[in-house]
């Protein structure tokens, strides 16, 4: 199947998916306020959130196709059909809502409630929370990242001044979360008790998260080789499940609190985020059925460095707040350097 043909079935479905969330946003602006100036901001507000999250998470597309290469056929379905559920309604409005319930002390109904008729205090709260959510996702995503580079079983290096050293630290046991946990730290003795105490008890929960679903995917019978721990974990079926799943919230996690820079709207954000994710998934599906990592061979090094740098400017979050264009401009950066190099690579005959 040619690429043009393989672009066009992969990315029917976004579009006609794109299309139905449109009619969705366009028919609730339009039942709150009957007016065509407000129903063209509001679906230009989705149009740019969806833009958006496509941006941010290209370098999720890679890492997802890198894991799914390895996983069984059943679960790299699984994966990408209800996986797309857990994305759109866990992280982008399940995860948001569980927020503002414990923040508040409101249940369920009444944080839904909250969510679309008080906008600017719903906002208020979610932002409130971002200290212990960048906790957690830089955490968790800064070992996935080091894991990479540290694992022992790794051959090709790209960025060989930093992989390589990287590399020689993987022999040190648990060096990985060591070094999370004294970012952690660093990032802590910045902030006020009350504020620190989050930050760190969200680091540690991302610590723990990882572990635990790593762990999981090795009592569920993952093999051995490849790139160590983290396709390890790929092998499995559920546990790779829930892996990807982990994956792909942290990824999403500072888009979400980023997308009130837009709209304080619940409906639209998660709209335009889910349309996001839909593309995103597509993507994945594209990179791994053109076996483009196996051709582009510095292209996933260039998506573990996206990692790193995502993790590193959630784990800076207690001393500087870095905009979600920047956070996009320094992934994608890196991934486009990663592909004109792997090009170059190709040309050369693979030497």
């Amino acid at each position: 199947m040619s690429l043009a043909a393989a672009l066009r079935r992969h990315l029917l479905g976004p579009a006609l998916f794109t299309l139905l969330c449109l009619a969705l946003a366009g028919a609730y602006s339009w039942q709150a306020s009957p007016s065509v100036p407000l129903l063209l901001g509001q679906l230009w507000v989705v149009v740019v959130l969806a833009v958006l999250e496509v941006s941010l998470s290209f370098d999720n597309a890679v890492v997802n196709a890198a894991l799914l290469a390895d996983m069984d056929a059943v679960w790299r379905k699984r994966f990408l059909t209800w996986g797309m559920v857990f994305a759109v309604f866990g992280t982008r409005i399940l995860f948001p809502l569980a927020i503002v319930g414990l923040s508040a002390g409101l249940d369920p109904v009444a944080a839904v409630r909250l969510s679309l008729t008080e906008p600017a205090r719903y906002e208020e709260i979610v932002t409130a929370a971002h200290l212990p959510i960048a906790g957690f996702g830089g955490a968790f995503l800064a070992l996935v990242g080091l894991r990479f580079f540290l694992d022992q079983g790794k051959q090709r290096h790209w960025l060989r001044w930093l992989e390589r050293p990287l590399h020689g630290l993987g022999r040190v046991e648990a060096a990985a979360i060591a070094l999370v946990l004294a970012a952690l730290l660093a990032g802590g003795a910045w902030l006020a008790p009350q504020d620190a105490h989050g930050w760190l008890t969200g680091g540690i929960v991302g610590i723990i998260t990882f572990v635990l679903v790593e762990a999981l995917g090795n009592l569920l019978g993952a093999g051995d080789g490849g790139h160590g721990a983290t396709v390890a974990v790929a092998r499995s079926g559920l546990g790779a499940f829930l892996y990807l799943n982990v994956l792909d919230a942290s990824f999403s996690l500072d888009g979400v609190i980023g997308a009130f820079a837009l709209s304080n709207n619940m409906v639209i954000i998660a709209l335009g985020l889910s349309i996001g994710a839909a593309f995103v998934r597509a993507l994945t599906l594209i990179l791994v059925e053109r076996d483009v990592l196996g051709q582009l061979v510095f292209l996933e090094h260039g998506a573990f460095w996206a990692i790193l740098a995502l993790a590193g400017i959630m784990l800076s979050a207690p001393l500087v707040e870095v905009p979600e264009s920047i956070t996009g401009l320094v992934g994608a950066g890196l991934i486009a350097v990663a592909f004109w190099q792997s090009l170059r690579l190709r040309q050369r005959g693979g030497a």
